[in-house]
């Protein structure tokens, strides 16, 4: 065991998915301390039975009344002209209580910091945080917790813990993304629906072949389940064990949130010698969604053959109570004490007591003046059965006193008017302690001048990932910038040449995930890293902080990775000193000119899909240690090149067609670029010319240039994501 300090205080939230009333109830009914749920916008599970306004604001109060929090998904990225609606979507539930929101986008989080300064921000596993470093990224935005990468080990999470001492939200239960969160195109590049929007279709649960091989699940997950591990989690720091789960149903949902409430909590109580997983529970629990087996995910592995599912398993049958099941009536009711005075002659009243976590309240009610019987005196049996029928409301009587005098009446109406006027009152004196008043609007936030860099002449640049390449485009007088993939830049021959190159800027591409291998790396490296390179392209905001942290004063480019989805986005990326930034895939024309001009756009390679801690070459074979290309064959025969990169240790799937628009030269120009981008990754010496031609004669020469008339793709230039 470690320092076993959240054991001792005993902070270990239970925060359980919600994606519709009923399993939110179901939740609550089962013990969790948190939902988190989305609204009718902007959240990462558009499919789920997502609540309408009305509906969400009851379940704002239906978890404060019983001592819970919620927390709304706002973690989608979100388009420029969207941003106009995001505050009036919000602003209800700011004021109604709402705990936190959920976010992926940076230009979504500088905005509602900024709107809603007392609304606490968790940043979403879509943005890919992999260690202290971009932690402390978002902790300097205004983030008060951090759900990590899903891929991280419990040394990493511990580590992050002790740098930033931010919350960690991190899954416990459910499916699991192939991809890094956040890092995954496939869904939107081949069928439209984007997961960065909450429409992913899930391509990655289909079967792929490698090399003629038997197609296979190569790129499905089991399902994470770590009931086993719960005194490794608590010690690693973990704040929060989440739960997914919002497409599923209320009975999987009470089934699952049972589980983990009754075995953290036996932890907590017991410790670790006290610690022991019944056999019949851990049945229960692993039928209550049968699907494709579970696994304990990353935190004692990096990747691994045994996580995945290759093949759909047979319907394993299970009993009833095996299968976990929920109550009929599962919504459950906050005892509450009462004292009831009956006086003739005086007005009656009731006094009502509430005690929450933390808090006690108490409210009193006057009724109508109580009356001397003439005939039927009321009967204390019969007053306490009536005050007692608390029906349909959130409450139910513990302690109920009676204090009355002899022959008096009161009409058995006014005791109901009564009782439903104090509970009425007692629920409102509740939820007033998480009332809020409306911030003021700056409305100049949006429509205020962002400051825009005069772009000056198109430049014309390359990113390379193989030696033949590097060389022709340091030969080339065309091109005005090259960017050296990770895994080349540090190559002696290389190298050598870039000290060389007088007419071009060169840039060293940082890698796609800069986690513990990448970072020992570029500390060994630093010193050629600034004193050859002209600067840096990074995919990530851990490779930001990591520069900061050397002093580093080159200039700093930032992939189509970070993304810039909106104007505010753009802005915020600007603040943070990057010069310029790399327009995301997933924009069409109109909605990329929409930010005002400025940023590089790739206009042709095959661009990656997928950025993954799995590797196919090891599911598929053994790891070899060195770097190499596979490639994968989906069900309609399409070809997906893979690179596994074993320095930093992530696989990238590219697309299985090249983007190419070198026809599109003069709509282009119009979004007012300061750079286009070619991306190459497998192809030879003489490929690489040819592009190069083409688009230079397009671009640069304003000659009308040939297409071919398939196997390519325009990404999403015309028609953009829903």
């Amino acid at each position: 065991m470690g320092n076993g300090l959240y054991m001792i205080q005993g902070k270990v939230e239970i925060l359980a998915p919600a994606g519709s009333v009923a399993s939110m109830e179901a939740a609550v009914c089962a013990g969790a301390d948190a939902v988190y749920m989305g609204g009718s916008l902007y959240g990462a599970r558009a499919y789920a039975d997502n609540p309408d306004e009305e509906l969400l604001l009851k379940a704002i109060d239906y978890v404060h009344l019983h001592g819970r929090k919620i927390y709304l998904t706002v973690n989608t990225l979100i388009k420029d002209k969207e941003m106009e609606n995001l505050y009036h979507y919000l602003l209800p539930y700011y004021m109604q209580g709402l705990d936190a929101v959920i976010v992926q986008d940076i230009g979504v989080l500088r905005y509602i910091k900024k709107q809603f300064p007392n609304l606490s921000i968790h940043v979403s596993t879509q943005a890919s945080v992999t260690n202290g470093l971009g932690a402390a990224f978002f902790k300097k935005q205004g983030a008060d917790r951090i759900v990590p990468a899903r891929e991280l080990s419990l040394e990493e999470l511990r580590v992050m813990k002790e740098q930033t001492n931010l919350e960690l939200e991190c899954f416990v239960h459910g499916a699991m993304c192939y991809c890094y969160s956040g890092q995954c195109l496939l869904s939107s590049m081949i069928g439209g629906r984007s997961g960065n929007r909450g429409q992913c279709a899930q391509p990655c649960r289909l079967p792929y072949a490698v090399h003629g091989k038997r197609p296979a699940d190569l790129l499905s997950l089991k399902d994470l389940c770590t009931i086993e591990m719960i005194p490794e989690l608590v010690d690693a720091g973990i704040d929060s064990f989440k739960i997914e789960g919002r497409m599923k149903q209320p009975d999987y949902v009470y089934t699952v949130v049972r589980m983990y409430r009754k075995y953290t909590d036996l932890y907590l109580e017991k410790g670790e010698k006290g610690y022991f997983v019944l056999e019949k529970d851990r049945r229960t629990l692993e039928n209550a969604y049968l699907r494709r087996g579970y696994e304990s995910g990353y935190y004692k592995r990096q990747n691994g053959k045994e996580m995945l599912s290759l093949k759909r398993p047979k319907e394993r049958k299970g009993n009833c109570e095996e299968r976990g099941y929920i109550p009929e009536d599962y919504k459950i009711k906050e005892k509450i004490n009462g004292k009831l005075i009956i006086s003739a002659g005086k007005c009656v009243k009731l006094w009502l007591e509430y005690k929450g976590k933390g808090k006690s309240i108490c409210r009193e009610i006057s009724g109508e003046i109580v009356q001397n019987a003439e005939k039927a005196p009321l009967k204390k049996e019969r007053i306490e059965k009536q005050v007692r029928k608390t029906g349909n409301t959130d409450f139910v009587f513990d302690k109920l006193e009676l204090e009355m005098g002899a022959h008096v009446f009161l009409p058995v109406q006014s005791l109901n008017t009564l009782r439903r006027k104090g509970l009425s009152a007692l629920r409102e004196e509740i939820l007033s302690g998480y009332k809020r008043e409306a911030p003021a609007h700056p409305r100049d936030f949006l429509t205020g001048t962002f400051e825009e860099k005069k772009c000056g002449r198109l430049s014309f640049e390359i990113s390379v990932q193989t030696e033949e390449q590097f060389f022709l485009a340091a030969a080339s007088e065309a091109l005005d910038v090259i960017y050296v993939e990770s895994e080349l830049a540090f190559r002696e021959p290389v190298l050598s040449a870039v000290t060389r190159i007088r007419d071009k800027a060169v840039y060293a591409a940082m890698p796609y995930i800069f986690r513990t291998r990448a970072i020992s790396c570029y500390d060994t490296f630093y010193g050629r890293l600034s004193s050859v390179y002209d600067g840096v392209l990074i995919r990530n905001w851990e490779s930001l902080e990591w520069l900061r942290k050397k002093g580093y004063t080159k200039k700093v480019i930032s992939d189509s990775q970070i993304y810039v989805f909106n104007r505010i986005a753009k802005e915020a990326v600007r603040q943070e000193e990057i010069f310029r930034y790399t327009c995301p895939a997933e924009l069409n024309l109109h909605e990329l000119k929409s930010l005002g001009g400025g940023g590089i756009l790739p206009v042709y390679g095959f661009q990656p899909v997928m950025i993954t801690a799995n590797c196919i070459k090891k599911t598929t074979g053994e790891c070899s240690g060195q770097d190499g290309l596979l490639y994968i064959t989906d069900r309609c025969g399409k070809q997906f090149a893979v690179k596994n990169n074993c320095r930093y240790c992530y696989n990238v799937i590219y697309n299985c067609e090249p983007l190419l628009m070198p026809d599109m030269a003069e709509e282009l120009r119009d979004l007012r670029l300061s750079g286009i981008r070619l991306g190459f990754v497998t192809e030879k010496k003489e490929e690489v010319q040819s592009i190069l031609d083409l688009y230079e004669r397009a671009f640069f020469r304003n000659e009308k240039v040939p297409m071919p008339r398939n196997g390519y793709t325009r990404g999403h230039i015309k028609r953009g994501v829903k």
